[in-house]
This record gives C-alpha cells, sequence and structure tokens, in this order.
C-alpha cells in the first residue's frame, strides 16, 4: 500500500518538474533593455516584404505567384 503511494507520487513529481521544465524552455527570452526604434524581425530583412495582413484586401498589383483553387 505504502509502495503504491510512493511510485504514485513519484510519478505524479517527476510529471511536474517535466511540466515546469517545458514551460521554463518555451517562456520568451528577457529583452535586455529598451530601444528607441522596435527591433525588425529576421523574416522582415530576409523577405524585403512586411507581412502581409490576412484582413486587408488581396492587391491585384502584385508581383508574386498565387495559388489557383
Amino acid at each position: 500500500m505504502v509502495s503504491t503511494l510512493m511510485v504514485i507520487a513519484g510519478v505524479f513529481v517527476g510529471l511536474l518538474v517535466l511540466l515546469s521544465l517545458i514551460v521554463h524552455l518555451s517562456a520568451r527570452p528577457a529583452t535586455r533593455g529598451r530601444t528607441a526604434a522596435p527591433r525588425t524581425p529576421s523574416w522582415v530583412v530576409d523577405a524585403g516584404q512586411p507581412h502581409p495582413d490576412a484582413w486587408s484586401p488581396m492587391s491585384t498589383t502584385s508581383t508574386q505567384i498565387r495559388a489557383v483553387r
């Protein structure tokens, strides 16, 4: 009886430790300081274009190829 409770308690503690490890590793890194301008994400610099807005109407003058459905 006691050994069963110890095993259940050990599994429970192990799950809590695993959950706290997952939360700790998935947390966003802390900012190091305030800057005057917001930092531009790397994908914007790589693509050279702003991120498309899902709610804005699509431009008819775009040079990108769209998938035909």
